[in-house]
Protein backbone atom coordinates (compact mmCIF):
# COMPACT_ATOMS: atom_id res chain seq x y z
CA UNK A 1 0.00 0.00 0.00
CA UNK A 2 1.12 3.55 -0.70
CA UNK A 3 2.39 5.67 2.15
CA UNK A 4 -0.23 8.29 3.02
CA UNK A 5 1.43 11.68 3.46
CA UNK A 6 0.41 15.16 4.59
CA UNK A 7 2.51 18.17 3.48
CA UNK A 8 2.69 21.12 5.89
CA UNK A 9 4.45 24.34 4.86
CA UNK A 10 3.36 27.97 4.79
CA UNK A 11 4.80 28.37 1.28
CA UNK A 12 2.70 26.85 -1.50
CA UNK A 13 5.78 26.68 -3.72
CA UNK A 14 7.57 24.50 -1.16
CA UNK A 15 4.56 22.17 -0.90
CA UNK A 16 4.31 21.90 -4.67
CA UNK A 17 8.01 21.10 -5.00
CA UNK A 18 7.89 18.46 -2.26
CA UNK A 19 4.79 16.91 -3.79
CA UNK A 20 6.52 16.77 -7.16
CA UNK A 21 9.59 15.05 -5.70
CA UNK A 22 7.42 12.53 -3.83
CA UNK A 23 5.60 11.78 -7.07
CA UNK A 24 8.91 10.95 -8.73
CA UNK A 25 9.82 8.56 -5.91
CA UNK A 26 6.50 6.73 -6.19
CA UNK A 27 4.60 4.77 -3.58
CA UNK A 28 3.52 7.91 -1.74
CA UNK A 29 -0.05 9.19 -1.80
CA UNK A 30 -0.27 12.86 -0.81
CA UNK A 31 -3.66 12.89 0.92
CA UNK A 32 -3.63 16.55 1.90
CA UNK A 33 -1.78 19.80 2.46
CA UNK A 34 -1.80 22.47 5.15
CA UNK A 35 -0.48 26.01 5.04
CA UNK A 36 -0.11 26.61 8.79
CA UNK A 37 -0.01 24.83 12.13
CA UNK A 38 -3.71 25.11 12.92
CA UNK A 39 -4.65 23.63 9.56
CA UNK A 40 -2.07 20.89 10.11
CA UNK A 41 -3.55 19.74 13.41
CA UNK A 42 -7.03 19.62 11.90
CA UNK A 43 -5.83 17.77 8.81
CA UNK A 44 -3.90 15.19 10.83
CA UNK A 45 -6.93 14.50 12.99
CA UNK A 46 -9.17 14.19 9.94
CA UNK A 47 -6.90 12.34 7.51
CA UNK A 48 -4.78 10.19 9.85
CA UNK A 49 -1.74 10.22 7.54
CA UNK A 50 1.08 7.72 7.94
CA UNK A 51 3.67 10.49 7.74
CA UNK A 52 3.62 14.27 8.10
CA UNK A 53 6.25 16.38 6.34
CA UNK A 54 6.27 19.24 8.82
CA UNK A 55 7.92 22.61 8.21
CA UNK A 56 9.64 24.00 11.31
CA UNK A 57 9.27 27.74 10.70
CA UNK A 58 5.64 28.77 10.20
CA UNK A 59 3.59 31.77 11.36
CA UNK A 60 1.24 31.11 14.25
CA UNK A 61 2.04 27.61 15.40
CA UNK A 62 5.56 26.44 14.55
CA UNK A 63 6.30 22.90 13.48
CA UNK A 64 7.59 22.18 16.98
CA UNK A 65 4.35 23.40 18.54
CA UNK A 66 2.35 21.23 16.17
CA UNK A 67 4.53 18.25 17.07
CA UNK A 68 4.06 18.94 20.78
CA UNK A 69 0.29 18.87 20.39
CA UNK A 70 0.49 15.61 18.48
CA UNK A 71 2.56 14.14 21.28
CA UNK A 72 0.01 15.31 23.85
CA UNK A 73 -2.87 13.74 21.92
CA UNK A 74 -1.02 10.50 21.22
CA UNK A 75 -1.25 10.83 17.43
CA UNK A 76 0.29 7.88 15.60
CA UNK A 77 1.53 9.77 12.52
CA UNK A 78 5.26 9.72 11.92
CA UNK A 79 6.87 13.14 11.64
CA UNK A 80 9.59 14.17 9.21
CA UNK A 81 10.68 17.71 9.99
CA UNK A 82 11.53 19.99 7.08
CA UNK A 83 13.88 22.80 8.02
CA UNK A 84 16.02 25.60 6.65
CA UNK A 85 18.41 25.45 9.62
CA UNK A 86 22.04 24.92 8.79
CA UNK A 87 23.85 21.61 9.01
CA UNK A 88 25.13 22.17 12.56
CA UNK A 89 21.64 22.78 13.89
CA UNK A 90 20.46 19.68 12.05
CA UNK A 91 22.38 17.60 14.59
CA UNK A 92 19.55 18.41 16.97
CA UNK A 93 17.27 16.23 14.88
CA UNK A 94 19.47 13.17 15.05
CA UNK A 95 17.45 11.44 17.74
CA UNK A 96 15.66 8.13 17.71
CA UNK A 97 12.49 7.96 15.60
CA UNK A 98 12.71 11.51 14.24
CA UNK A 99 13.85 12.29 10.71
CA UNK A 100 14.48 15.61 9.00
CA UNK A 101 14.93 17.13 5.57
CA UNK A 102 17.06 20.18 4.94
CA UNK A 103 15.72 22.84 2.58
CA UNK A 104 16.11 22.86 -0.35
CA UNK A 105 15.10 19.21 -0.27
CA UNK A 106 17.44 16.88 -2.12
CA UNK A 107 15.71 14.00 -3.99
CA UNK A 108 18.16 11.36 -2.74
CA UNK A 109 17.79 12.46 0.88
CA UNK A 110 14.00 12.55 0.52
CA UNK A 111 14.02 8.98 -0.73
CA UNK A 112 15.99 7.89 2.34
CA UNK A 113 13.46 9.56 4.65
CA UNK A 114 10.52 8.02 2.80
CA UNK A 115 12.04 4.54 2.94
CA UNK A 116 12.63 4.93 6.66
CA UNK A 117 9.04 6.02 7.26
CA UNK A 118 7.71 3.23 5.03
CA UNK A 119 9.60 0.56 6.99
CA UNK A 120 8.28 1.84 10.30
CA UNK A 121 4.72 2.02 9.08
CA UNK A 122 4.92 -1.45 7.50
CA UNK A 123 6.26 -3.09 10.65
CA UNK A 124 4.06 -1.01 12.97
CA UNK A 125 6.99 -0.42 15.32
CA UNK A 126 5.24 2.22 17.37
CA UNK A 127 7.89 2.22 20.07
CA UNK A 128 10.47 3.33 17.51
CA UNK A 129 8.21 5.32 15.24
CA UNK A 130 6.25 7.56 17.56
CA UNK A 131 7.63 10.93 18.54
CA UNK A 132 7.76 11.22 22.31
CA UNK A 133 7.85 14.25 24.56
CA UNK A 134 11.45 13.78 25.72
CA UNK A 135 12.76 13.60 22.14
CA UNK A 136 10.77 16.64 21.10
CA UNK A 137 11.99 18.74 24.03
CA UNK A 138 15.59 17.77 23.25
CA UNK A 139 15.13 18.97 19.66
CA UNK A 140 13.57 22.27 20.72
CA UNK A 141 16.25 22.95 23.35
CA UNK A 142 19.17 22.30 21.01
CA UNK A 143 17.71 24.29 18.14
CA UNK A 144 16.83 27.19 20.46
CA UNK A 145 20.44 27.23 21.69
CA UNK A 146 21.69 27.37 18.11
CA UNK A 147 19.15 30.05 17.23
CA UNK A 148 20.29 32.28 20.11
CA UNK A 149 23.75 32.41 18.56
CA UNK A 150 22.24 33.96 15.44
CA UNK A 151 21.04 37.05 17.26
CA UNK A 152 24.26 39.12 17.13
CA UNK A 153 26.99 39.58 14.57
CA UNK A 154 30.37 41.36 14.63
CA UNK A 155 31.15 43.79 11.82
CA UNK A 156 34.25 45.91 11.28
CA UNK A 157 33.61 49.65 11.07
CA UNK A 158 36.87 51.54 10.55
CA UNK A 159 39.32 50.08 13.06
CA UNK A 160 36.63 48.88 15.46
CA UNK A 161 34.52 45.76 15.67
CA UNK A 162 30.91 46.39 16.58
CA UNK A 163 28.35 43.85 17.73
CA UNK A 164 25.08 44.44 15.92
CA UNK A 165 21.71 42.79 16.29
CA UNK A 166 21.08 40.46 13.36
CA UNK A 167 17.58 41.82 12.99
CA UNK A 168 19.06 45.29 12.31
CA UNK A 169 20.99 44.08 9.27
CA UNK A 170 19.35 45.44 6.12
CA UNK A 171 21.48 43.67 3.54
CA UNK A 172 24.90 42.18 2.88
CA UNK A 173 26.69 42.25 -0.46
CA UNK A 174 29.90 41.05 -2.04
CA UNK A 175 32.35 43.95 -2.38
CA UNK A 176 35.97 44.46 -3.38
CA UNK A 177 37.08 44.45 0.25
CA UNK A 178 35.03 41.38 1.15
CA UNK A 179 31.45 41.31 2.36
CA UNK A 180 29.82 44.63 3.14
CA UNK A 181 27.12 44.68 5.80
CA UNK A 182 24.64 47.54 6.14
CA UNK A 183 22.49 48.00 9.24
CA UNK A 184 20.08 50.72 10.28
CA UNK A 185 22.98 52.63 11.92
CA UNK A 186 26.26 51.28 10.57
CA UNK A 187 28.00 50.12 7.42
CA UNK A 188 30.97 47.82 7.77
CA UNK A 189 32.50 44.56 6.65
CA UNK A 190 32.11 41.00 7.85
CA UNK A 191 34.92 38.60 8.65
CA UNK A 192 33.06 35.79 6.92
CA UNK A 193 34.76 34.82 3.68
CA UNK A 194 31.64 34.10 1.63
CA UNK A 195 27.98 35.04 1.61
CA UNK A 196 27.19 31.35 2.08
CA UNK A 197 29.06 31.35 5.40
CA UNK A 198 27.34 34.53 6.53
CA UNK A 199 23.93 33.20 5.48
CA UNK A 200 24.53 30.07 7.52
CA UNK A 201 25.08 32.27 10.56
CA UNK A 202 21.76 34.09 10.11
CA UNK A 203 18.13 33.05 10.31
CA UNK A 204 17.30 31.65 6.82
CA UNK A 205 13.61 32.43 7.22
CA UNK A 206 14.44 36.16 7.48
CA UNK A 207 17.56 36.51 5.34
CA UNK A 208 17.19 35.52 1.70
CA UNK A 209 19.93 35.06 -0.86
CA UNK A 210 18.04 36.94 -3.58
CA UNK A 211 21.09 37.13 -5.83
CA UNK A 212 24.50 35.46 -5.90
CA UNK A 213 26.01 38.77 -4.72
CA UNK A 214 23.31 39.89 -2.28
CA UNK A 215 21.67 38.72 0.94
CA UNK A 216 18.68 40.72 2.19
CA UNK A 217 16.56 40.96 5.32
CA UNK A 218 13.03 40.53 3.95
CA UNK A 219 11.70 42.66 6.79
CA UNK A 220 13.83 45.59 5.57
CA UNK A 221 12.47 45.80 2.03
CA UNK A 222 10.92 49.21 1.37
CA UNK A 223 9.75 48.76 -2.18
CA UNK A 224 9.58 46.09 -4.86
CA UNK A 225 10.10 47.47 -8.35
CA UNK A 226 9.13 45.43 -11.45
CA UNK A 227 12.06 45.04 -13.81
CA UNK A 228 12.83 43.45 -17.15
CA UNK A 229 11.62 39.90 -17.93
CA UNK A 230 9.21 39.92 -14.97
CA UNK A 231 12.08 40.18 -12.49
CA UNK A 232 12.32 42.62 -9.58
CA UNK A 233 14.57 45.24 -8.06
CA UNK A 234 14.37 45.61 -4.27
CA UNK A 235 14.70 49.06 -2.70
CA UNK A 236 15.93 48.61 0.85
CA UNK A 237 15.26 50.65 3.98
CA UNK A 238 18.75 52.12 4.33
CA UNK A 239 19.50 55.84 3.95
CA UNK A 240 20.41 55.46 0.27
CA UNK A 241 17.39 53.30 -0.60
CA UNK A 242 19.88 50.87 -2.11
CA UNK A 243 18.56 48.92 -5.09
CA UNK A 244 19.27 45.18 -5.11
CA UNK A 245 18.46 42.89 -8.07
CA UNK A 246 16.54 39.66 -7.62
CA UNK A 247 17.83 36.73 -9.65
CA UNK A 248 15.48 34.85 -11.93
CA UNK A 249 15.54 31.76 -9.73
CA UNK A 250 14.52 33.76 -6.65
CA UNK A 251 11.80 35.79 -8.37
CA UNK A 252 9.27 32.97 -8.21
CA UNK A 253 9.90 32.43 -4.50
CA UNK A 254 9.49 36.14 -3.84
CA UNK A 255 6.24 36.27 -5.82
CA UNK A 256 4.82 33.37 -3.83
CA UNK A 257 5.91 34.69 -0.45
CA UNK A 258 4.57 38.21 -1.03
CA UNK A 259 1.53 37.07 -3.06
CA UNK A 260 2.56 39.24 -6.01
Amino acid sequence: MALRALLVDDEQLARDELGYLLGRIGGVDVVGQAGNGVEAISAIDRLRPDVVFLDVQMPGLTGFEVARRLVDTGASSHIIFVTAYDQHAIEAFEVNAVDYLLKPVEPARLEVAVDRARRRVATNRSAEGALNAAELEKIIELVAERQSRRERLAIKVGERFLLVQAQDIIYASLADEGISVVTSQHAGTSNYRTLDELHERLDPTVFWRVHRSHLVNINKIKEIVPWFSRNFILRMKDEKSTEIPVSRTQTRRLREYLKL
